[in-house]
Formats: C-alpha cells, sequence, structure tokens
C-alpha cells in the first residue's frame, strides 16, 4: 500500500520516510513516529491501518541522522543493539525530521502525529513544540515524564501499560497531574509495547481497546 521516499528538512538534512495513502480523498495526514527499531514492518503497518481509516501516514526515519535505513526486528539482540543507539537522540532534530514529514503531508487536512516508545515521547513533544496540530497520540512514552511540565498545544491523547518496568505508575500519575486536560489511560497488566503485535509483550485486549480509542480521539479532533 505505501511506497518509500526521501525528505529534506529546514536544516539541509535528508532522510528516508514511509507514505500510505487512503484511497478516496484523506481525512488529514498522520505523522506516525518509530519506537527505536526504526521505520520497521510494525511501523509501515500502523501507517497502512491509518491510510486505510482514511487518513495520509508518513514515518520519518528519524534515526538516518546517525545511522542510515536501520530496522530491526524485536529478539533480545536486535532490542540491544537498538538501544546502543539511545545516546544519539538529539530531540530538536527530532522535530524538525517530523516537521519534515508535516511539510510533505501539506493539502491532506488537519494534521496529527502518532507515536510509539521513543516516537511517544517524541508525539508528546510535537504537541508542545510543533505548532498547527490537530490532535496527537502517544504510545508508552518513556521520557515523557522528563518533559511533563511543558505545555501542550493540541489535543493529547497517552496511553500507558500499567506493568511497563520503564515507566512506573508514579511517573504516569505525576504525568496526569501536569497534563489534566489529556486523554490519558492506563491498560491494567499491559507491558511496555503492548500495542505492538510483533513483540512478545503484545497484549490484545489492551491493544484493542487502546487503538478503538484513538480512532474516536481522531475523528473527533481531526476536523
Amino acid at each position: 500500500m505505501g511506497k518509500q521516499f526521501k525528505l529534506t528538512t529546514t536544516d539541509k538534512h535528508s532522510l528516508g520516510a514511509y507514505r500510505a495513502d487512503p484511497q478516496g480523498a484523506p481525512k488529514g495526514g498522520l505523522v506516525v513516529v518509530q519506537e527505536i527499531f526504526g521505520v520497521n514492518h510494525h511501523i509501515r503497518a500502523v501507517c497502512d491501518r491509518l491510510a486505510a481509516l482514511g487518513y495520509v501516514a508518513v514515518a520519518p526515519a528519524v534515526f538516518d541522522r546517525f545511522v542510515r535505513d536501520f530496522e530491526c526486528g524485536y529478539t533480545p539482540d536486535e532490542i540491544a543493539h537498538a538501544r546502543s543507539y539511545l545516546g544519539n537522540l538529539n530531540w530538536d532534530h527530532m522535530m524538525a525530521d517530523m516537521s519534515a514529514a508535516a511539510g510533505d503531508l501539506k493539502g491532506t487536512g488537519p494534521l496529527g502525529v502518532i507515536g510509539f516508545c521513543m516516537g511517544g515521547t517524541s508525539a508528546f513533544l510535537a504537541a508542545c513544540r510543533i505548532p498547527g496540530l490537530k490532535a496527537t497520540v502517544a504510545y508508552y512514552g518513556g521520557m515523557i515524564g522528563k518533559f511533563a511540565d511543558e505545555k501542550s498545544k493540541c489535543p493529547l491523547q497517552m496511553h500507558f501499560g500499567e506493568k511497563d518496568e520503564g515507566i512506573p505508575m508514579s511517573t504516569v500519575d505525576e504525568i496526569k497531574k501536569k497534563q489534566p486536560q489529556a486523554e490519558t489511560y492506563v491498560y491494567p497488566g499491559a507491558a511496555h509495547g503492548f500495542y505492538c503485535d510483533e513483540r512478545a509483550s503484545y497484549n490484545k485486549a489492551s491493544a484493542d481497546l487502546a487503538w478503538s480509542r484513538t480512532q474516536e480521539f481522531l475523528a473527533k479532533n481531526m476536523k
């Protein structure tokens, strides 16, 4: 359904991206922000799912700043390898990459962001730092707590797993206090990465409920 192509940022960085388009007139455009595992099969599948719902979806390869065309799966070795790149992350660069993706979506209608894991934190930051968005959805963003004092400029929805070893419930409670306007959901018994059906931590009941809430949130706000 989708295509691979290139984006160029305002600081002249060229990066890869994946784009999926709906069959009819689009309801809007969504930037889809990857986990630390690259624009892999799972993230491309998310773009395809969003296109099936009527949105144009673009996933920028934000790791291209330091490792080109990186993508991997979810074996313990692959996870460890992906984590080795965490020290290279630069949130300002990521905002520039996401803004380039949003630029590619110009003319598709209302714009939003949805992100997972590292991309969940990026989605939260986009809500605070990128003007003009209509909706932002963050799935288990591990660093949101660090930035929770920033103010969202658009409607925000967040999803967390109760059993996420990297995001304690005390942090989620703090985020709720600092972002009272946001829709924040906690999924009992769900671990980190519970939405990804390619991970050992996949929790179908929680994933289905979160995706249903995501669809309702986008339908309500992407106008």
